[in-house]
């Protein structure tokens, strides 16, 4: 039997993550049935998942910039956190949440052009400069803390007094928002009330992803398509990846290479750097030191699980976030999701046996085992366990997804301006 599908590219592609998303959504809603929970598929879990992946995807996004023009950047981790001190020494400063936003991008990209600088103009080794950038950033957020917020300020060393938010907004008649003053009918959320079996469970997902959302969040998603059509529908995109294909070949066809790669590095640490402005000016209303936890090298990964796309990055990040907000949730929530992890591998198993991948399939299998297992003999999950999930998650998903990745060709290694031969 044949599937009916979109004649356009656009339109296949669109149709094929409906089907997937739904997938996802229908084997949430009967590992929910089975485990006896309700968070797995409620609003408030999305919701949550929504802003917890915001931050890592747009480290993963800039990291396709940077990725693209051919340099490695491990230093996004370093980016973000200057992005967090200072959008909210901007805020602060000029009690506007929204200056936050304008020098949290700048402080990225600060971090960005000193990586720009050291590995394309420098010829210095991608790793060593992240690396550098990282140490860096912390120890310099901290001096910069400690001159610049008086005792009686509310800050310190550590941490900043506290800002204002972006403020946030619910869709109309679909997640209850207000228009003109009146507070309009919610849809999804009267639709996830009824607990009907699948549909809820689509009305919890879509009034998570349609109410509260914050203006940089929308932001953030817009910027996934804006990506993906700047890098592969313009001639500026052509030879921005071209450099990171072959920049020899690049320069020959008269593209300006070093140029092109202090874009990408650049733009890599803004976007970088808004990321972690999400964390001070959407989740927390405050800049901590060690706020972004890891959350830069998260982003990395979510661009290889991506395979070094804006879609893929998305999805990895959204990966993530679920799972950190399942962390947040609830411990039976988490339960379930050693359940849902196992159903989801033995899938994936069944699939590699259809593919004939037999050793691929031989891990898959094992770890639908050890999962199901676990979630067999294992009543209450252990606090310190829960606190790892979203990376344990992240490190299972990367290593079951490599098979197909394929980097920039020229990623990572050194180029100088004439040595073509």
């Amino acid at each position: 039997m044949k599937i009916w599908q979109p004649k356009t590219k656009l339109g296949r592609r669109l149709w094929a993550a409906t089907l997937w998303g739904s997938s996802g959504i229908l084997v949430l809603a009967v590992v929910q049935s089975i485990a006896g929970t309700q968070e797995l598929t409620s609003h408030g879990t999305f919701g949550a998942a929504l802003r917890m992946a915001m931050p890592i995807m747009l480290a993963g996004l800039g990291a396709v910039y940077s990725e693209r023009s051919g340099v490695v950047n491990i230093g996004l981790e370093g980016m973000m956190i200057m992005g967090t001190w200072f959008s909210a020494w901007g805020a602060w400063q000029f009690g506007n949440p929204w200056w936050g936003v304008l020098f949290g991008i700048l402080g990225g990209a600060m971090g960005g052009l000193i990586h720009a600088i050291a590995t394309v103009t420098f010829a210095v080794d991608h790793i060593v400069s992240g690396v550098a950038i990282n140490i860096l950033a912390a120890g310099g957020m901290r001096f910069l803390s400690a001159v610049s917020y008086a005792p009686d300020s509310g800050g310190g060393a550590t941490q900043s007094p506290h800002v204002s938010g972006v403020g946030t907004f619910s869709v109309p008649f679909l997640a209850g928002g207000k228009l003109f003053g009146w507070k309009s009918p919610d849809f999804f959320g009267w639709l996830e009330a009824h607990h009907w079996f699948f549909l809820s469970d689509m009305g919890g997902l879509l009034r998570g992803l349609t109410g509260g959302l914050s203006w940089l969040t929308v932001l953030a998603l817009l910027l996934v398509p804006a990506t993906i059509w700047l890098l592969w529908k313009t001639p500026w995109g052509l030879r921005l990846r071209s450099c990171g294909e072959n920049p020899y070949s690049a320069e020959s066809l008269g593209v300006s290479v070093l140029k092109m790669k202090y874009y990408g590095v650049v733009i890599s640490g803004a976007m970088a750097g808004l990321g972690g402005t999400m964390l001070v000016l959407v989740q927390a209303g405050i800049y901590r030191e060690g706020q972004t936890a890891g959350r830069g090298y998260i982003g990395l990964a979510a661009l290889i699980f991506g395979n070094w796309n804006p879609a893929g990055a998305l999805a990895g990040a959204s990966l993530f976030g679920f799972a950190d907000a399942l962390r947040l949730r609830s411990e039976e929530a988490v339960h379930a999701l050693l359940l849902f992890i196992a159903v989801l591998l033995a899938v994936l198993l069944f699939w590699m046996l259809y593919r004939r991948s037999w050793i691929p399939a031989a891990a898959t299998g094992f770890f639908a085992v050890v999962f199901l297992i676990l979630y067999l003999t294992v009543p209450v999950v252990p606090t310190q366990f829960i606190a790892f999930t979203p990376h344990l998650t992240t490190l299972l998903v990367l290593g079951l997804a490599t098979q197909r990745l394929r980097m920039p060709a020229a990623d990572g290694l050194r180029y100088r301006k004439g040595e073509a031969v």
